[in-house]
């Protein structure tokens, strides 16, 4: 860990000048494909592909995702990507011009990820073998089956062609959103990087069982088991977190960047249909959920429903964590209320003990529905993102139809 910290200090001091530095002019980048790869746990490595353009601005690809980057310095041999909306950045240097190699870093989880990236490679995984098998189609899937406190259920979801394998994991919580990799013989492997997740999975395929492991950067690894079953589905996200016996409604006040307190109470929610959004601006998912949630109330503030946001940071401070929520609002423009509820930390029984009138926090995100006269609705836990195809369609569609449902309804 003191090394860890040390990195940091001098990767920050370096960069600490050059944050009024423009972006890439003449000099940077070539322009073109790079393959860009991390070190995770068991000496693994996780790559992802990279397009740099012609105006030295970014694209990451995973499956159909694509991820704008316009966040880029270059001070000599020094470079630093900052990703949309999340605090991961890369600090890296040119080894010549067609190698650079470095760390991803978050400060405030003092995590460093070993990087690499190199120009003109463009294959995620290496293709060496046919496959062996065929798995599209859907897998019945249990993480750390044989651990009873980390256990969870998953639902896997993919399409095959040739050797290139896409889909996703669906847990109880939300989606390992946009999943890219390769099968060579019965050898599965899978990987994913947004800029604040990086995700690998390896597995052994049989006809009908896959057995594995699931990485997450370089401080989390766990097995996980699946079998085919077409039919399989997980409970439904809207029975998993409840209100608590004698309650009807939420109660809380929590400010703004402006420093206003902000309840249900306040004028603007009054007599509305009122989706409030637990989440973070750290998470993937929830940053899926604020995209749509974002677009939705813009269409719709005008007919008589508000959205407020809650959010839990591990920010280390209050002012890192309003500059987060400042972030996400600008990045994905965000006119509804976005308001700190913690910081210093994302735990869950934390984030309990400041809406108690709920059994659990079990998911960010989670989204609280709540009628006009101020009882709650519908508790819905995670968010099924655009990686998991039809059952996004499907959400946004009964979305739509349960708030203006709500609508007709007297105050």
């Amino acid at each position: 860990m003191k090394k860890i910290l040390i990195s940091l200090v001098i990767i920050i001091t370096v960069f600490s000048s050059c944050r009024k530095e423009t972006k890439i002019g003449t000099t940077g980048f070539k322009s073109g494909p790079w393959r860009a790869t991390l070190k995770v746990m068991d000496n693994k490595t996780l790559p992802f592909l990279i397009e740099v353009m012609e105006d030295q601005t970014l694209q990451i690809f995973n499956a159909e995702e694509t991820i704008e980057v316009d966040e880029v310095w270059v001070k000599g041999d020094s470079v630093k990507i900052k990703f949309p909306v999340f605090e991961g950045y890369i600090a890296a240097r040119f080894i010549d011009s067609v190698t650079i190699s470095g760390s991803f870093i978050k400060e405030s989880l003092n995590r460093t990820v070993p990087f690499e990236a190199k120009y003109g490679e463009q294959d995620r995984f290496d293709i060496i073998s046919k496959p062996k098998y065929d798995i599209t189609g859907n897998w019945e899937t249990v993480f750390s089956k044989d651990t009873e406190a980390d256990r969870y259920i998953a639902k896997g979801t993919f399409e095959q062609n040739g050797n290139i394998v896409t889909g996703t994991f669906r847990t109880t919580t939300g989606d390992y959103r946009y999943l890219e990799g390769v099968i060579n013989k019965n050898q599965l492997q899978l990987s994913t990087f947004d800029g604040a997740h990086a995700f690998l999975f390896t597995a052994k395929i049989t006809d009908n069982t896959m057995n594995g492991y699931f990485y997450s950067g370089n401080h989390w690894k766990e097995p996980f088991v699946a079998k085919r079953n077409e039919n399989y589905e997980l409970p439904s996200e809207d029975s998993l977190t409840f209100l608590k016996k004698g309650y009807k409604t939420l109660e809380f006040s929590f400010p703004d960047s402006k420093g206003n307190q902000v309840s249900l109470q306040d004028k603007r929610f009054k007599g509305k249909v009122v989706v409030l959004q637990i989440m973070g601006t750290w998470c993937p998912n929830c940053m899926d959920e604020t995209k749509y949630y974002a677009e939705y109330y813009k269409d719709h503030k005008n007919i008589g429903v508000e959205f407020v946001a809650l959010a839990f940071e591990y920010a280390k401070t209050k002012e890192k964590a309003f500059a987060s929520i400042k972030r996400l609002q600008n990045k994905l423009k965000v006119e509804y209320p976005v308001l700190l509820a913690q910081y210093g930390t994302s735990d869950k029984e934390k984030a309990q003990e400041k809406l108690p009138m709920l059994n659990h926090v079990l998911s960010y995100p989670t989204t609280i529905i709540i009628d006009k006269k101020g009882q709650v609705q519908k508790i819905h836990t995670g968010f099924n993102g655009p990686a998991t195809g039809q059952k996004y369609v499907d959400f946004k569609k009964d979305f739509d139809y349960f708030i203006k449902q709500l609508l007709k309804e007297e105050k």
